[in-house]
C-alpha cells in the first residue's frame, strides 16, 4: 500500500511543477490562484512522501518520488509548455525510468 501512496506523491509532486508553471505563464489574481496550488499539491505531495517512509527505506522512498516527479515534469513540460522533445531527453528519461524500476525491484 505504501508504494502506492509513494506514486500518489509523486504524482504530487508533477502537479506542484506544472502549478509552477502555470503562474510563470500568468499575472495577477490568476498567478495567486496557481501559487496557491501550488502550496496544497506541495503540502499533499510531503505529506504521502512523509506517510510512505514510515515502512519503506528513505533512500528508496525519495529516489523513487523524485524520479516520478522528475519524468513526469519532464512529460508535462513537453506536452504542456511546448518544451524541446529530444532524442538525449527521451533517453535520459527512459534511462531514469529504468533506474526507478531497478531501484523498486531491489528494496525489500
Amino acid at each position: 500500500m505504501n508504494w502506492i501512496i509513494l506514486i500518489i506523491a509523486g504524482l504530487f509532486e508533477v502537479a506542484f511543477a506544472f502549478c509552477l508553471g502555470k503562474a510563470k505563464e500568468t499575472t495577477g489574481i490568476e498567478m495567486y490562484v496557481w501559487y496557491t496550488a501550488f502550496m496544497v499539491t506541495l503540502s499533499f505531495s510531503m505529506g504521502l512522501l512523509i506517510k510512505a517512509t514510515q515502512t519503506l527505506p528513505i533512500g528508496t522512498a525519495y529516489a523513487v518520488w523524485t524520479g516520478i516527479g522528475a519524468v513526469g515534469t519532464v512529460l508535462v513540460g513537453i506536452l504542456v509548455f511546448k518544451e524541446p522533445m529530444t532524442f538525449l531527453r527521451l533517453l535520459f528519461i527512459i534511462t531514469l525510468i529504468g533506474s526507478i524500476i531497478g531501484l523498486k525491484a531491489v528494496s525489500h
